[in-house]
């Protein structure tokens, strides 16, 4: 990863965007982020669905900010380390999850699968869609191919 300018994560914005440091690892940053985000899952479960959501939608929103701010600090539209997006990702995965180990971890490897591979709509969406939305947008669609699949898997193995 490109040297981060002096003081870069000084700046809250810039901190969070980096998934409280998580996006500096020199390798695999997405999946060190997102490493993070499960155990920020950890408590957050225990939310009522409602209240949940609204976390969602609130993190969306603010990472929009966050990550449009931290790509216009370093010249770059969607650098490597900006993974506030994956931990958005992640917490839309587990929207309404089954409680439980083997959940967290589909979940993780579910998120990560489609956020690598980008099926469509999301290469799409990746490339042509700029700032901080576009940064977001992807993972947000890779979140929603990842609920989807967590949920099919639970009811036609384990409720079905």
């Amino acid at each position: 990863m490109n040297e981060l300018p002096k003081g870069f994560l000084k700046n809250p914005a810039n901190f969070l965007a980096f998934g409280l440091g998580s996006g500096c690892m020199p390798i695999a940053p997405g999946t060190f982020g997102t490493a993070v985000a499960v155990l920020l899952y950890l408590p957050i479960q225990y939310l009522p669905l409602w209240l949940y959501l609204g976390f969602i939608a609130v993190t969306i929103i603010l990472g929009v900010w966050l990550c449009d701010e931290a790509s216009k600090a370093l010249g770059v539209h969607d650098h490597g380390g900006i993974v506030w997006d994956e931990f958005v990702g992640y917490w839309i995965t587990m929207i309404a999850a089954p409680a439980g180990w083997f959940w967290i971890l589909a979940g993780f490897i579910l998120f990560r699968l489609f956020d690598i591979w980008k099926p469509w709509p999301i290469k799409a969406a990746d490339r042509v869609i700029t700032g901080g939305f576009g940064i977001m947008f992807d993972d947000v669609l890779a979140g929603v191919y990842a609920l989807i699949s967590l949920q099919l898997i639970n009811f036609v193995f384990f409720t079905a």
